[in-house]
């Protein structure tokens, strides 16, 4: 099944530009190793910019995401808009990850 998230990826980031200014680019080399496996699955580059997408659902069971990003040395989470993230333990622990590498990130 292929997932469909609430906030399509050309749309975050030019919201996320525009909303919250110009976002710091991460360069690959500039990734720390992955120390959980759970970040390398959500972990994607779009548009050059690392992001860590995690799926969830909401109230009403449809399949959306909550968004991990780096931007001037601090952590950006964006989650579904206007609506509720439900998490289950597995996606949860994949959010705690993401979290994790990303503040490592803004440690450099």
């Amino acid at each position: 099944m292929e997932f469909m998230d609430s906030i399509p990826a050309a749309r975050t980031t030019a919201q996320a530009h525009h909303h919250l200014g110009p976002m710091r680019t991460v360069a690959r080399s500039a990734v720390p190793a992955v120390t959980d496996p759970r970040a390398a699955q959500v972990r994607r580059y779009e548009s050059g910019q690392l992001v860590w997408r995690v799926q969830c659902g909401d109230m009403i069971n449809r399949e959306r995401c909550v968004t991990v990003l780096v931007q001037d040395d601090q952590v950006v989470l964006v989650g579904p808009p206007g609506e509720t993230a439900r998490l289950t333990a597995g996606q949860l622990g994949q959010l705690r990850a993401a979290l994790n590498e990303a503040a490592k990130l803004t440690e450099r």
